[in-house]
This record gives C-alpha cells, sequence and structure tokens, in this order.
C-alpha cells in the first residue's frame, strides 16, 4: 500500500501452474483469430483475454489459480471470479512503430515506456480518457524465462497515491452511477507529469515460478528490449489478470 507494488518470490504452486499455463498460451499467440494483436513491427503481441482458462484461474488440467501472490490478493481484496488471462508477449526490438500511431506516441513509447493507468482508454480523435475499466488488481505472472533487459515491466513507485488522488479531485461531486462517463484526461496528464519528476521508476523483471501485484492506480508500463537482452524463440512472455470491481468507478476509486 505504501509503494504500490510488491514482488512474490519463487512458488511452487504457481511453477505448476505456469507448466500448464504455458502450452495454451502460446497457442493463443498462433491462433489466426488472434493475428491482428501482433503488432509494433512484429515486436509486441498485445496484451489481449486470449487465455482459455476459467473463473478460477484453472487451465487444462491445472488446477486452480493459488499460491502466494493469490493468498495475498484474498487477504487485501475479496476475491473475484478472473476473465480469460492477457497474454502479453515482448520480442527482441521493440518497441517499433504500432499500426496507426503518431509520431509523438511512438516516441512516448520509446522514451517513457509508454506508461499509463490501466483501464482509461483513449477515445475519439482526441482521445479523451474516461475509467471504463474498474480494475480491482494487476497480477503479473511470467511464462518464460528472458534475461532482466527483456523488455521489463517498469512502474512509478509510490504513482498510486498520486494518481488516485488525482482521480478523487476529478470525480468529486458526481453522481456515483455517472462516474464512468466523467472525462478525466486533464487531471490524469497533469498528475502523469507530477509522477514523472517525483517518483522513482523501477524495472521489474521476472522469471517463471515467481509473480508481482500492481495497485490499480499505478503508472506503469514497458521497458524497450536492452541491448544484448536473450529470450527464447517465445519471447518474453507474461500473463495478466486484472479482475474488474463489481462496483464499477465509485468501487474502483473507494477501496483501498
Amino acid at each position: 500500500m505504501e509503494k504500490g507494488w510488491i514482488k512474490f518470490p519463487h512458488d511452487p504452486v504457481l511453477a505448476e501452474w505456469v507448466g500448464h499455463a504455458f502450452p495454451a498460451a502460446r497457442a493463443s499467440v498462433t491462433d489466426p483469430a488472434h493475428a491482428q494483436w501482433l503488432d509494433c513491427e512484429g515486436t509486441w503481441f498485445i496484451g489481449v483475454d486470449a487465455l482459455d482458462n476459467d473463473p478460477k484461474g484453472r487451465v487444462g488440467c491445472s488446477g486452480p489459480l493459488s499460491g502466494q501472490a493469490m493468498d495475498f490478493i484474498s487477504a487485501q481484496y475479496r476475491e473475484l471470479p478472473l476473465h480469460k488471462g492477457q497474454v502479453s508477449v515482448i520480442y527482441p526490438g521493440y518497441p517499433r512503430p504500432r499500426r496507426g500511431e503518431s509520431e509523438s506516441a511512438a516516441r512516448y513509447r520509446l522514451k517513457r515506456d509508454g506508461a499509463h493507468v490501466d483501464g482509461l482508454r483513449p477515445v475519439g480523435p482526441d482521445r479523451r480518457r474516461r475509467v471504463d475499466e474498474p480494475h480491482a488488481w494487476i497480477l503479473g505472472i511470467p511464462l518464460t524465462d528472458a534475461s532482466a533487459n527483456a523488455a521489463p515491466m517498469v512502474l512509478w513507485e509510490g504513482s498510486h497515491k498520486i494518481l488516485r488522488a488525482a482521480f478523487e479531485r476529478a470525480l468529486n461531486g458526481y453522481p456515483r452511477d455517472r462516474l464512468h462517463k466523467v472525462d478525466i484526461t486533464d487531471i490524469y496528464q497533469a498528475a502523469r507529469r507530477e509522477v514523472f519528476d517525483t517518483c522513482p521508476r523501477i524495472e521489474l523483471p521476472v522469471k517463471p515460478g515467481e509473480a508481482y501485484l500492481l495497485h490499480r492506480h499505478s503508472l506503469h508500463g514497458v521497458a524497450p528490449w536492452g541491448d544484448g537482452a536473450s529470450a527464447g524463440p517465445d519471447g518474453r512472455m507474461i500473463v495478466y489478470f486484472r479482475p474488474e470491481f463489481s462496483g464499477g468507478v465509485a468501487e474502483w476509486i473507494e477501496s483501498d
């Protein structure tokens, strides 16, 4: 709650789950139905809900998703059903320009790791943002082994405090059932600049069997593929779980 993130050490229970999840995730990446999600000139398979798991996280003949990380989540939050896991893969050369991306957006991806808060999708030609996916938390589980500089997750430690305060200001005074319609773009961008100026940037490489949990308001992104970085033919593959609060944006802003 102070830093906005926690990393869990190698967990044999989670490692066993990864052994079942990896083949299913690999198959999803090569599935023609998901071909449009390979972008940035072939260097990024964009995180899309592609893992064929059930609401308990079972994949194939695996048991439910469990272990240290899930125990911690259960103690902090009420249990939520899991969506199909987001499979995100980075390959050597990332980041290249994304289809339809402006020059400034490509530069932001390169210089600022594409830093963002999940659930705030840009809409329309002016890319205005609202909270349309009120995630409860973000859990990252690596499925492949890669070097520490192979495009690791990046986060700004303590950013969740600055951003949460900004979101509270932006949403203050609106009816609870209308919060998802409030334009938060300007306050979000100002708070993001404050985060860049005041919060330490942390790279978070992980190995299969480990995991990390981010506070839903944490600013985070993906570092470029580093010089001399290495990974197997399946790239740096991570599956993310980001279940949404049933209480919508009101719970998203009010919950710990």
